[in-house]
């Protein structure tokens, strides 16, 4: 059998499957619809609303995850380079730098560019 052309078999699916709405074709049991209706009108507001916002929430939750992942890649390599150079400290040296550091440290808060904001649902790009 040969190898099957990718843009022939996407314009088989664009072509040939009805569209519908992204959550039309996503069906909670029942119940679980029942009581986020429930929920959504005790809070006073339409269902699709908080769908977006608990979109966007997800979103912003993947984007931050793929970022530090890409941090934490970004720190390994650093830091076997440093080693592969011989640049690395030993273990003790680097308790003595820690034990001399203050118990609280500020964290700053950057955002990265391609990110939705929380609550705009725009990106920042």
């Amino acid at each position: 059998m040969g190898a099957v052309d990718s843009r022939l078999v996407l314009k088989y699916f664009i072509f040939r499957i009805p569209r519908q709405p992204l959550l039309d074709s996503a069906s909670p049991k029942p119940e679980l619809r029942a009581e986020f209706m429930a929920e959504a009108e005790a809070a006073d507001q339409p269902a699709s609303q908080v769908v977006r916002e608990l979109m966007r929430e997800y979103v912003q939750r993947q984007c931050q995850a793929r970022e530090y992942d890409e941090f934490l890649h970004q720190k390994v390599e650093s830091a076997r380079k440093s080693v592969r150079a011989e640049r690395g400290r030993s273990n003790a040296e680097i308790e003595v730098e820690f034990t001399n550091l203050p118990l609280s440290v500020p964290v700053p808060q950057t955002r990265r560019e391609g990110c939705l904001d929380a609550g705009s649902g725009t990106g920042s790009r």
